[in-house]
């Protein structure tokens, strides 16, 4: 069965979690100060905060922003569900936005359409890795956080320049279905040199000076909790695993786009297929490839994904609702035409960066023969 993603890793990332074992520090340590300040490099972000996880990002945003109680967030419906839940999480309020259909993302245009006297802040999700317009919400809202949810978004650019440039606040995902992934993991970068002092703080339980610091200076006074923190930590484990990664990334994109254009040549003339492709403003970096049916095709998209599987392909439903799921029924939500269309009729094909033109040429006769179905 070809898998949908699989992560790709080799004997450098056992070395260098081997090596930290043998170290006897495997906690929150020196390679997740490293770790951080590569993927701020990367990024060309000022600083990078490591958490356990991009929710714990997105919601550690949040409560840096002061976004709490009595405040709307909008979100798009059409994200992982977690980009709602975190709003919860900071006792505000998310309200869901339609997208363009074209790429996944909210617009300036769409925010403008649920914006309301509560509404504090946006996050603008980077969906699949396809560069949202952060500069045409940032010129239309000036007063709003925006928080950029960039869980998929790793190499990915945005007007010349990696996605996360110049983020007010930006949270990422190091999940095994992530193009660099650590295991598990997140990381918000930032700009403000304040913020990230105390984002650092909190995710260590609210701590003054962090475990690592303390037993690395030797200091012996003991530590205060300034305010009430989390249990955010990544592991000196994980980050080891994610500075192997950095250095494959580049590689990854390269493969992963050489193989999203041979999806684009032989099934671009399937009629009314419609498949993920780069914004005119940046460059997508393919973390998932996501096709959408026309409405004639000859099965509908669960059939499909059945018919794939019986041809020994691995295929998801493309990206999810939020809004249509039972922990958010009863919610007064805006009409979201484009999220419930897309969501109904797109499907998630394999696409990995070991992945053989054998395997990818499977896939393809296998979309073509469910075009055929009479």
């Amino acid at each position: 069965m070809i898998p949908v993603m699989r992560p790709w890793f080799g004997p450098e990332e056992q070395a260098a979690v081997a090596e930290v074992i043998a170290s006897g520090w495997v906690a929150q340590g020196p390679r997740v100060a490293e770790f951080e300040r590569g993927f701020a490099e990367l990024v060309q972000a000022e600083y990078g905060v490591a958490v356990s996880s991009c929710t714990t990002a997105l919601h550690l945003s949040l409560v840096l922003a002061g976004i709490g109680a009595g405040a709307e967030v909008i979100v798009p419906s059409l994200s992982f569900i977690a980009t709602a839940n975190v709003v919860r999480h900071a006792g505000a309020e998310p309200v869901f936005a339609d997208i363009d259909p074209a790429t996944g993302n909210l617009t300036a245009k769409t925010i403008d359409a649920v914006l309301s006297p509560r509404t504090r802040a946006v996050i603008l999700v980077h969906q699949a890795g396809v560069p949202a317009d952060v500069d045409e919400v940032r010129a239309a809202h000036p007063d709003l956080v925006i928080i950029e949810d960039a869980a998929c978004a790793a190499g990915s650019t945005y007007k010349d320049r990696p996605v996360g440039a110049g983020a007010q606040l930006a949270a990422w995902s190091f999940h095994p279905r992530k193009l660099l992934t650590a295991g598990e993991g997140g990381m918000i970068t930032l700009a403000d040199a304040e913020l990230a002092a105390r984002a650092r703080r909190l995710r260590e339980h609210g701590m003054s000076v962090s475990a690592a610091d303390r037993h690395a200076k030797g200091i012996t006074t003991p530590e205060q909790y300034l305010e009430v923190g989390f249990n955010y930590r990544m592991t000196d484990l994980q980050a080891a695993v994610g500075l192997v990664q950095l250095g494959r990334l580049g590689e990854m994109i390269e493969r992963r786009r050489a193989l999203a254009t041979r999806y684009h040549q032989l099934l671009g003339d399937m009629p009314g297929l419609r498949m993920v492709a780069d914004p005119e403003h940046g460059t997508t970096n393919y973390q998932s490839f996501w096709v959408a049916l026309p409405d004639d095709f000859p099965i509908g998209r669960d059939a499909l994904m059945a018919f794939l599987s019986d041809r020994g392909v691995s295929a998801r439903r493309g990206i999810m609702a939020s809004h249509l799921e039972p922990a958010y029924a009863g919610m007064s939500n805006a009409e979201l035409p484009a999220t419930e269309w897309l969501t109904a009729n797109s499907l998630i094909l394999p696409l990995f960066h070991t992945m053989t033109e054998a395997e990818q040429d499977q896939v393809v006769e296998a979309m073509r023969a469910a075009g055929r179905v009479a």
